[in-house]
């Protein structure tokens, strides 16, 4: 939000710096972001004082020189070579010091030298008003006023209208600051002074001949609406200064009118809104919704079709303005424009914020009605806008103010207590202290006690309604800076359970940065149309947010899937399609219970997300380029695994859920908890965020590694002395048998000597009979006792043989 320094100071007095000023919004919770110059005049005239030619002679080389000595408030006077036909003895001239940059109006711009002119020296120039910027003429120079004391910065003597524009950080739950007199309000609890509105007390009505009456039906949605007619108003460019103002916080002036509804807005913080009259069907304003899908035209042409709960100013028969938010093509202002309803409200927060993000229309208006105005500012911002279109649009009040207050909000009474106070800011400041910045702040003591106090909280103070809130207020403006540090730091230890959480992400991430990945943060917020046609995540489940941003940020996200493929698109689309994410997150649901507690309906849990695409090696003089596939990520994961003394042997396979993964797997513990589910995404989910090559994703339970890491031990123990040993086999199985059933059945049929089993070999033709498929399978065995013969290992090869027989059909190729 951008606030102008000079037009603060029409509300309070203050001989402070801009930059100082700046220091004490930023300690009092408002922080300046940035601080911007604004010149009426291109560099300020800075450099250029006033003169007094004291002499002025022909120059002895030239017919159209002349050499002035002229004095500018210094110990002596500057000789100065001179060209203009209309400079002579006694003029107050305009002189650009040596050193000085003009710019010219005609974009020109020089530095100002020492110099010798035909010979002579000269120390300076005497300027003409194109010279300075502050016109076009050069018939000569500047004449200024006879009385111009010698020596005053030309700025001065001309009072250029300069300003510094703050550019203001402002937090959400400040829209009482949100506005000039919101911020000289601050300024004034921090000087202990008061803040001045603009007088309106010379309000008053010319005539009653052009009344409107005002109807709230939708009472939820409008709490307070007032209005008033200004009358044959002429409709034309606004004052220099009006516009100044507008142009220095960044708004482009239109007319007197619109102007004076936009200087309301950011002077106050109270939008208004001013209709044609003229155009108003019935003299009747009426407040309240349209049915779903009623066409609306706003002002930016565009035809938008409104939801039943869009609150709308309509008249008697049609919509005229999406409350709070925007208004219509067929109501508003126009050159043509004679009579004006001005329109001062106060809406429904909830309802604004709703409508202006459906439509996707973030204005100045519902910037602030969103956030709370003040219910009690709506007549008296009126009266002020009356006063302007009367003074500067020529017009005449033709109506009594309509008020329509039927909704009372009354102001919040806050019970406050000194020992509290004292709890949370961490020292005893002194009651009529606390007194005072509660006074400054405009908050009433209603009621004290021994310890206790309530106040009264002003209504334009929509953020504060709990004891904390006022304790804010109160360290904010006593000074964050002026509660010391303790000398001791008072601590206590804490007891986590093994192993750490954060240590085991941090383990993770360390395995996958080493392994070439790259971190990435999705946002948590996603939209609900990733679940609209999916099983395995229904939108049903998703956690809804009630005020949404956006349609696009509308429910917490149940997987990280889509956070990562938005990140893979927009690399893909900036040419870098060779990507490796991982990510770790919460993810929420939603699903009913019969529990007491409706808190037992939400589920977070934090997992952990693999992506990878394009290729795993990039082409080098001594590699080929290797495409990502599925056994890529399969071994990473198996590594991961390992590393945190997971068993493979004891997890259950399953297939991926087919909605999601083209094709994939899934593994749990043997009592159902969900491990990791890995696989290459579903060709219609990427095509739907335009990504055209393969994607592999898996997604890992952190509370399932979790407890494995609980398990897993470190151990020591020396090479085995003995040497294992290695036995093949090749067999032929049904396709719907995988290796993880043949490993299964090894181990149960081997426990002792068997240490490991592989798959290094597929095969699928016409030389196996039809449904049938051929595993070349590797064993280890070894005694860590005894060197095994070759009976042992001949016993166990055929035990092995006779139990893949019966278990599963397997047949000795």
């Amino acid at each position: 939000m951008k606030v102008s320094y000079n037009w603060l100071k029409d509300y309070i007095y203050f001989e402070e710096t801009p930059e100082k000023i700046a220091e004490i919004l930023t300690s009092i919770g408002l922080e300046v972001e940035s601080i911007e110059r604004i010149e009426s005049v291109k560099g300020g005239l800075n450099g250029v004082l006033t003169g007094h030619v004291l002499l002025c002679e022909k120059h002895p080389d030239a017919d159209r020189l002349h050499v002035t000595t002229v004095d500018i408030g210094g110990e002596q006077p500057l000789q100065i070579v001179c060209g203009a036909p209309n400079v002579t003895k006694g003029q107050k001239v305009a002189v650009a010091t040596v050193g000085t940059t003009l710019y010219f109006a005609s974009g020109e711009e020089i530095k100002i030298k020492k110099s010798k002119i035909r010979g002579v020296e000269s120390f300076g120039m005497i300027c003409a008003e194109d010279e300075l910027g502050l016109g076009t003429s050069h018939e000569g120079i500047m004449v200024l006023d006879a009385d111009a004391v010698p020596g005053t910065p030309l700025k001065d003597l001309l009072q250029l209208d300069d300003d510094v524009v703050f550019e203001i950080g402002l937090t959400p739950n400040r829209v009482d600051a949100a506005s000039h007199f919101g911020l000289a309000r601050d300024l004034a609890a921090y000087f202990r002074k008061h803040a001045t509105l603009p007088d309106v007390s010379n309000f008053m009505i010319d005539n009653y001949s052009n009344p409107y009456e005002v109807e709230i039906e939708d009472e939820n949605g409008c709490m307070r609406y007032s209005g008033i007619t200004v009358s044959n108003v002429r409709i034309k460019p606004s004052p220099d200064w009006l516009q100044k103002r507008l142009k220095a916080i960044g708004i482009r002036p239109k007319n007197n009118v619109v102007d004076i509804t936009n200087y309301i807005l950011h002077e106050l913080g109270q939008p208004l809104h001013a209709f044609d009259a003229d155009k108003i069907e019935g003299c009747k304003v009426v407040i309240r919704t349209c049915d779903d899908g009623t066409e609306f035209t706003t002002l930016d042409g565009e035809v938008r079709k409104l939801k039943s709960t869009d609150l709308m100013i309509c008249d008697d028969s049609k919509p005229m303005c999406i409350a709070g938010v925007f208004g219509g093509t067929d109501s508003g202002v126009t050159d043509n424009t004679v009579n004006v309803f001005i329109e001062s409200a106060y809406f429904n927060p909830v309802r604004i914020r709703k409508t202006s993000r459906y439509h996707g229309l973030v204005t100045d208006s519902s910037f602030r009605f969103e956030r709370g105005t003040d219910p009690n500012m709506t007549v008296y911002a009126l009266k002020r806008a009356a006063l302007l279109m009367k003074e500067l649009g020529e017009g005449e009040i033709s109506s009594d103010i309509v008020d329509v207050y039927s909704q009372i909000i009354e102001p919040a009474q806050i019970e406050m207590s000194y020992s509290n106070i004292e709890r949370v800011i961490g020292k005893n400041i002194p009651a009529a202290e606390i007194k005072s910045i509660i006074e400054a702040l405009e908050m009433k003591i209603v009621e004290e006690k021994d310890d206790s106090f309530t106040v009264l909280v002003p209504s334009y103070r929509v953020d504060v309604k709990r004891e904390f809130d006022v304790i804010e207020d109160i360290l904010r403006i006593y000074g964050y800076n002026n509660v010391e540090i303790p000398s001791q730091v008072h601590s206590t230890l804490s007891y986590v359970s093994k192993p750490d959480k954060d240590k085991l992400i941090n383990a993770v991430s360390d395995f996958f940065t080493a392994n070439g990945f790259r971190e990435i943060m999705s946002n948590s917020l996603t939209k609900s149309a990733y679940y609209d046609k999916l099983e395995t995540y229904k939108a049903e489940n998703s956690v809804k947010i009630l005020n949404p941003l956006s349609n696009e940020l509308n429910v917490m996200r149940q997987t990280l899937l889509f956070g990562g493929l938005e990140a893979i698109a927009r690399n893909i689309n900036r040419k870098n399609p060779d990507l490796k994410f991982y990510e770790t997150g919460n993810c929420y649901s939603y699903k009913e219970t019969q529990s007491p507690n409706p808190l037992n309906a939400y589920r977070e849990d934090l997992r952990i997300a693999l992506f990878l695409t394009g290729n795993n090696h990039l082409l080098s003089w001594n590699q080929k380029a290797e495409p990502s596939n599925f056994f890529t990520l399969k071994s990473l994961l198996e590594r991961l695994l390992q590393r945190f003394g997971v068993n493979m042997s004891n997890l259950q396979a399953g297939d991926a859920p087919k909605d999601i993964f083209a094709d994939g797997l899934s593994f749990s513990v043997f009592k159902g908890k969900h491990v990791v589910t890995f696989g290459v995404i579903a060709k219609n989910i990427l095509k739907s965020l335009d990504i055209e090559q393969d994607v592999f994703f898996a997604e890992i339970s952190l509370q399932a590694l979790t407890g494995f890491a609980r398990q897993d031990k470190s151990v020591y123990k020396e090479l085995a002395r003995f040497p294992e040993v290695r036995r093949d086999l090749a067999l032929v199985i049904d396709r719907n048998v995988n290796f993880s059933v043949l490993r299964d059945i090894a181990f149960r049929t081997e426990r002792k000597l068997l240490k490991n089993v592989g798959l290094f070999d597929i095969y699928e033709g016409e030389k196996l009979p039809a449904g049938k498929k051929q595993y070349a399978l590797s064993f280890i065995i070894q005694d860590e006792e005894k060197t095994l013969t070759d009976n042992n290992i001949e016993h166990i090869m055929q035990n092995l043989v006779a139990a893949f027989g019966k278990d599963a059909g397997a047949m000795l190729r």
